[in-house]
């Protein structure tokens, strides 16, 4: 199909129908003559704004069969292409039964022997059988629609005035109890809307990227055109009062009053016919694009060399006898009306954001900025709320609905879309904006993990999500001998990676590096891993077990500290593991330095989801019972203002060594923290003491935080 008979024609039948022969007198008799000129050209310039949108999708690229859909599933991902879709086929489907029974009503008014509902069903029948026999001849046939619609109208413009002896106002003299401007342009704005009907015959045209454009404009310029002089010709030809009580009054001043009959039935059916040829095509789209469920995916078969969607005609026929039978569509139409209002405003935002984002990929020849499709969402989403506030709220809630049934369902689609641009421009900008000296207020760990192989170390992995709370940045990372793979194979064991974590439910990255040493690897991996400000402040490692290689792990701690750079040990008891999650004992010094950081990690772990039930035990050793009331009370307060939800337990020695202490307070604890010394001279001689004095108790925590950094005033305001 070309421009004019694929775009064009459909267009403009369907902005230029029923509202325009039955409601427009009601308009113009209530608002005048001004006003109605002002609500044509305010309804039209939100549908204008909304054709340039679709202007500069459609010559981007070629907008294959599913009109809308496509565009919007090609742009905001298939997700969102699917949430709007799908509404967007039963409000086409649904509207084939409001313009079959809205014809049938007319036709018994002007026939009453003919029974409403039987005249209902025979044309949704007709006028099925057209759409399956060729979208050809249901083109041809709405010629002679257009054609019709044109004899009206001619006929109207020699028309006479409906009393030549009645003063008329031309300016329109608002009767009383007339309804207000806004009751009235709701009642107006459907009949601007129908751009539609040309986009989703799509998949039929010759040249989309050419016709969809100007067959588009073409048809908004015509309607405004028509629908800017029929309110001079009414205001001339008939008082206020007399246009408001007579629905049709353009028969009654009309050159041959039968004409807008014909122009009234050749609207209906237009309407029924470019819905019936667009809502098969939207379906025979999501069954091809794996929206609809397997078993439905022959929906999108198609038919005969022009791949016709007869099988999905057939089905959607199905439907609209169904709703035809149901007869009183009253309370569903308007939530028909927000589903074709809400793909208007997905594709204002669909263009809005790939203009905005100035990606290399998106060079439309019809350039709209960015600002002008971000105009038409606002337009649109007003104008809903303005029609019907409860069935906006329906649509929103429809459409959310079926976009989380799509997204839990996983798709892949075989095409990029913008999403992965906003994210990019999302973080470009908070990259930028972040300061490059870390502020108390809004620290928290970013976590760079060794774990190796994750299904070796799961605990790790674990205990690293379960501090960041998916807040934080998380990397799982490991060094691998260098020569041992290749850039490419080392990529995909990345991606191996990150699908583990995803299927595990954790959000997280993944970083391979190669080097000789795993230990100099790991320093290399620390000092260049990042993005300008956004670095890991906190580096999660395993407990060396190896006696031959603990120098140089020694020494990597020495040099994350010299980095300032948290470094945390899990020295994991692999047939405790973290227990019932119940009890995290935190031996304590004090604020400063480890001590707070120790807090913060207790609080983050307490806080994650395993770990909600836990108990903190914050436990400090005194010498004796003279110094034990006075520290208690200092640390109780010190809890209470900290609101940490940390119980302290202040222990006497009483001249006890404080490994023993250690061993019988907390043999029964699921994980403890120990603070670590900072390096010193002969630091591997101080870690083997440690490791010896974690012997025995269960999943140990050693801490040593970066020097420098004021972990107390996170805690005491409240930044965790």
């Amino acid at each position: 199909m070309g421009t004019f008979g694929g775009v064009y024609t459909p267009s403009l039948l369907t902005i230029l129908g029923v509202i325009m022969y039955l409601r427009f007198g009601w308009v113009v008799g209530n608002v005048g003559l001004l006003g109605t000129l002002m609500i044509v050209t305010l309804s039209t310039a939100i549908t204008f704004l909304t054709s340039l949108s679709i202007c500069a999708i459609a010559t981007d690229r070629v907008v294959k069969a599913g009109g809308a859909y496509f565009m919007i599933s090609r742009s905001l991902g298939i997700e969102t292409g699917g949430a709007v879709g799908i509404p967007l086929y039963f409000a086409q489907a649904i509207s084939v039964a409001l313009y079959t029974i809205g014809f049938a009503e007319s036709l018994t008014l002007t026939f009453p022997e003919l029974n409403q509902r039987l005249t209902a069903i025979v044309t949704t029948i007709l006028v099925a059988i057209l759409a399956i026999a060729s979208a050809q001849i249901a083109i041809k046939a709405q010629y002679f629609i257009m054609a019709a619609i044109a004899l009206s109208l001619i006929c109207l413009i020699f028309g006479s005035p409906v009393d030549p002896n009645t003063q008329i106002e031309l300016w329109g003299a608002k009767p009383q109890n007339s309804e207000p401007f806004w009751t009235v342009f709701a009642v107006f704005f459907p009949a601007v809307t129908g751009i539609m009907a040309g986009v989703n015959m799509s998949g039929d045209l010759r040249n989309p990227s050419r016709s969809i454009p100007i067959g588009t404009l073409a048809a908004v310029g015509t309607g405004y055109v028509v629908y800017m002089a029929l309110p001079i010709i009414l205001a001339m030809r008939a008082d206020a009062l007399t246009l408001i009580e007579n629905p049709l009054i353009m028969e009654k001043i009309s050159l041959w009053g039968p004409s807008v009959l014909l122009g009234v039935w050749g609207a209906t059916l237009s309407s029924a016919i470019g819905s019936i040829l667009g809502a098969p095509r939207v379906m025979q789209a999501l069954a091809r694009d794996g929206i609809l469920p397997r078993w439905l995916r022959f929906l999108g078969t198609g038919s005969g060399s022009e791949d016709e969607p007869r099988i999905a005609t057939v089905v959607t026929l199905g439907l609209v006898l169904v709703a035809v039978a149901l007869g009183d569509l009253n309370l569903i139409a308007p939530i028909l009306s927000m589903f074709f209002l809400t793909t208007y405003l997905v594709l204002n935002v669909a263009a809005g954001i790939e203009t905005f984002l100035r990606s290399p990929s998106f060079r439309p020849s019809f350039r709209v900025h960015w600002s002008i499709s971000l105009l038409g969402a606002i337009g649109c989403l007003w104008v809903m709320f303005l029609l019907n506030a409860m069935a906006t709220f329906m649509a929103a809630i429809i459409v959310s609905s079926v976009y989380i049934w799509l997204e839990r369902r996983e798709l892949e689609s075989a095409w990029g879309d913008v999403r992965q641009g906003v994210w990019m421009a999302l973080v470009r900008t908070g990259i930028n904006r972040l300061d490059y000296t870390a502020d108390t207020k809004n620290w928290r760990p970013h976590i760079l993990v060794f774990s190796g192989a994750p299904t070796r170390r799961w605990h790790l992995v674990e205990f690293a999500a379960n501090l960041t709370h998916k807040r934080s940045l998380f990397t799982v990372a490991s060094v691998i001998p260098t020569g041992s793979r290749d850039p490419a194979k080392q990529l995909e064991m990345e991606a191996t990676i990150r699908e583990y974590l995803e299927k595990r439910g954790v959000q997280g990255l993944a970083r391979l590096i190669s080097a000789p040493d795993p230990f100099i690897g790991a320093e290399r991996l620390v000092e260049a891993y990042g993005i300008g400000p956004l670095v890991p402040n906190t580096i999660l490692l395993g407990d060396s077990e190896q006696a031959s290689h603990r120098g140089s792990y020694c020494q990597m701690i020495a040099n994350l500290h010299q980095a300032r750079r948290n470094v945390v040990i899990l020295r994991d008891v692999e047939e405790r593991g973290f227990g019932r999650r119940k009890r995290i004992d935190v031996w304590w010094g004090g604020l400063q330095a480890n001590g707070g950081l120790m807090l913060i990690l207790a609080y983050l772990l307490r806080t994650s989801l395993e770990w909600r039930s836990a108990e903190i035990n914050l436990k400090l050793v005194v010498a004796n019972s003279a110094a034990a009331q006075a520290t208690r009370t200092n640390v109780e307060n010190l809890t209470k203002q900290l609101r940490i939800g940390a119980r302290s337990q202040v222990i006497e020695a009483k001249g006890r060594p404080f490994p023993e202490i250690l061993r019988r307070s907390s043999q029964s604890a699921d994980l403890v923290f120990l603070g670590m010394a900072k390096p010193m001279d002969d630091y591997t001689s101080y870690y083997e003491r440690l490791q010896g004095l974690a012997t025995g108790l269960p999943t140990t925590i050693f801490v040593l935080a970066e020097p420098d950094f004021a972990f107390s005033e996170v805690l005491q305001e409240g930044g965790v």
